[in-house]
């Protein structure tokens, strides 16, 4: 039972990205000239936000800034940011989709473009213990992703194999732990507090 809705949850986390590529996310909210209200981003806005927002604002600024076309991209794009503002992104992106649907959602998604980037993003923001488990979280998904792409009877048939034993779980649980001893999205509004400069347009 666990197995089918992973394969559920997996499967509706690369349809609400499909989605969100499309402008169909509730994520950035769009004023009628199709341009974020929160665009440009201002010291002020950040020191007036509170905390639960602050992260959405910020996120939703980042998120304008791979309009027109920067998602065909969006490695490249990303990466052109400051360290900051990549690490606020990569790490939203993290812990939305292992939220969402675990590692697995995360590295098979466009998400998992940036997770060699991540340990040093997470560690960037001062969450070293997420730093961590996802650093032993890639170590295992490179060795199964290669036995997937090496599967004698094909990918899908090794995708197959892969969802038979969830090898990513055990880290799932761990993130879900952790996050509640250390909250991740307070370790990146503590990191915008005291680098807000970094994300001013």
């Amino acid at each position: 039972m666990i197995k089918s809705m992973r394969r559920g949850i997996i499967t509706n986390g690369i349809l609400t990205i499909i989605l969100s590529l499309f402008g169909c996310s509730e994520g950035t909210k769009q004023n009628n000239s199709n341009q974020s209200i929160y665009t440009p981003l201002t010291e002020q806005i950040i020191d007036t936000t509170s905390d639960d927002i602050l992260l959405e604002i910020i996120f939703a600024n980042l998120s304008d800034k791979l309009q027109s076309g920067a998602y065909n991209k969006l490695y490249e794009t990303v990466t052109s940011w400051n360290k900051s503002r990549q690490a606020i992104y990569m790490t939203c992106q993290l812990e939305a989709e292992v939220n969402n649907g675990g590692y697995d959602q995360f590295y098979f998604n466009n998400s998992g473009l940036f997770y060699k980037d991540l340990p040093g993003a997470l560690r960037l923001i001062g969450a070293t213990k997420y730093a961590d488990l996802t650093e032993r979280a890639n170590d295992t998904f490179e060795k199964e992703k290669s036995k997937i792409d090496e599967d004698p009877d094909g990918i899908t048939e090794g995708f197959n194999k892969y969802l038979e034993n969830l090898p990513l779980y055990k880290f799932d649980k761990e993130f879900y732990k952790l996050n509640k001893n250390k909250n991740l999205q307070q370790i990146q509004v503590n990191y915008i507090r005291k680098n807000k400069k970094e994300f001013i347009d």
